[in-house]
């Protein structure tokens, strides 16, 4: 199974039916991605809790003064039948720079607009708007 497309569905699925908070099972690189959702404001906070096996990753969905949802739409790019890299001169945009894209790096996971900044390519997570 594919835990990062699990952690972004459940983020779509909490997003769209309105929850205030989603569980989700724990792993590192799913830590450093809602790191940067929170970083970028697209998820209100997150926690870690710890239980006695994997642990669980509690996020906090963030919505606007209306009750929409701040996350419009997510997706992921590199699958695991199909894996997406770019280097650092093609890092793809995500509505010519509205949305966001994640990008898994030698240097961490980082944002596109950060591994531009830095020179860094790498496989490409998923993109976000």
């Amino acid at each position: 199974m594919d835990s990062i497309s699990d952690l972004l569905t459940r983020i779509r699925n909490g997003a769209k039916s309105k929850k205030r908070e989603v569980n989700i099972p724990s792993f590192r690189l799913g830590i450093e991605v809602v790191k940067i959702l929170r970083e970028e404001g697209y998820v209100k906070n997150y926690k870690v809790i710890d239980d006695s096996k994997q642990g669980i990753l509690n996020v906090t969905l963030k919505y606007t003064e209306d009750n929409k949802s701040v996350i419009s739409g997510i997706k992921r790019v590199s699958k695991p039948g199909c894996r997406i890299y770019c280097t650092k001169d093609s890092v793809p945009k995500v509505l010519d720079g509205l949305g966001l894209v994640i990008v898994s790096t030698s240097r961490g996971v980082l944002t596109g607009r950060s591994c531009q900044e830095l020179g860094a390519g790498g496989e490409v997570l998923c993109s976000i708007w």
